[in-house]
């Protein structure tokens, strides 16, 4: 009789059918992503796990699982090396966009100038027709690190890092590129941008679908992260859509609430910018282009981040000190960088 593979019996835990089908405890998401990523599979059983996971909505159990496990490959990548204090703010950016320019950038860059040390970690070319912050931070003439010693080198002299998944768990990147493959999103689309590489006490999140802001916060609850705020972002990426409503659900020392911030400009929906020339990021940032959606999604970004941090006392005094901040930029260099 032909033995049965070791990661075979994670598969038959979530893929029995609708009767004899259960969600994975923490621990066994756990010891299946640690198979995963050490490259103990078979592809076969990566597409059938991938797969069955997302027919059915992520549990918050199986997400803290799948955090623990790339927390864990980051640690032994960076062999103990790596300053727990070397951040103060983990921000992904996963998703790309289409719709208008990354502000949040700039919205990232000038709260970099203001001392919040931030790492930025994410994902790129999974999705065709879209901007990643990589290139946009390149075409800002901002470097990318291509290790966690460099992000760590470059949070120290500019207050902020751009680290590429491909970087960190390059393992990750390959899955999440399986996406045209599969013509699926997986888990890890999902939970990687929770790893907070460099253990950041304050993490920004956004989500496409509202019902992953819960599940979010499960997470990051059972994991331990003490800040964390989510909301639902422009194209997916953590922008404020400065002509609707948004919700922010936060995470302080276990305890979630959420706030509801208003509009910043008239409500409606904005069009889809027909210009997304890169160039255009530099020129807002310099004044050389008047441009009033992208002021409205730059300070309306980084007031979320100055809400989660206790830097204000309600949405609309985090809006005014966002403004504040951004009339007084620096317009001659990039976040923190002499």
């Amino acid at each position: 009789m032909t033995e049965f593979h070791p990661f075979a019996k994670y598969i038959q835990i979530i893929g029995k059918g609708p009767n004899l089908s259960r969600p994975l405890s923490e621990q066994e998401a756990y010891e299946a992503v640690g198979m995963i990523l050490d490259g103990a599979v078979e592809p076969i059983q990566l597409g059938a796990f991938l797969c069955i996971l997302r027919l059915r909505e992520e549990v918050p159990e199986e997400g803290a699982g799948f955090v623990r496990a790339l927390r864990d490959a980051i640690d032994r990548s960076a062999g103990g090396a790596l300053t727990v204090s070397g951040a103060d703010l983990d921000w992904p950016a996963y998703a790309g966009k289409k719709r208008q320019l990354p502000w949040f950038l700039l919205a990232a860059l000038v709260l970099a100038q203001n001392g919040v040390r931030i790492c930025m970690q994410g994902t790129e070319n999974h999705t065709p027709g879209r901007i990643y912050a990589r290139e946009a931070l390149a075409a800002l003439g901002l470097p990318i690190a291509g290790s966690l010693a460099d992000a760590e080198r470059h949070i120290a002299h500019r207050n902020f890092a751009y680290l590429p998944l491909r970087a960190l768990l390059p393992r990750v990147q390959d899955i999440i590129e399986l996406k045209p493959i599969l013509g699926l999103r997986s888990p890890f689309n999902t939970f990687a941008r929770q790893a907070n590489p460099f253990k950041a006490p304050y993490q920004l999140l956004t989500v496409a679908h509202p019902a992953y802001a819960d599940i979010h916060c499960a997470v990051a609850e059972r994991i331990g992260q003490a800040h964390m705020a989510v909301f639902k972002g422009e194209g997916g990426e953590a922008e404020r859509r400065p002509h609707k409503p948004v919700r922010v659900k936060s995470l302080h020392d276990s305890l979630i609430s959420e706030e509801a911030w208003p509009p910043i400009l008239n409500e409606g929906t904005a069009e889809a910018d027909p210009d997304l020339t890169l160039g255009r990021l530099m020129a807002v940032w310099r004044g050389e282009e008047k441009n009033a959606y992208a002021d409205a999604a730059v300070t309306g970004t980084a007031a979320v981040v100055l809400r989660l941090m206790g830097k204000a006392e309600t949405p609309d005094d985090a809006l005014s000190l966002a403004r504040e901040l951004w009339a007084a930029r620096t317009k001659s260099r990039l976040g923190n960088a002499a």
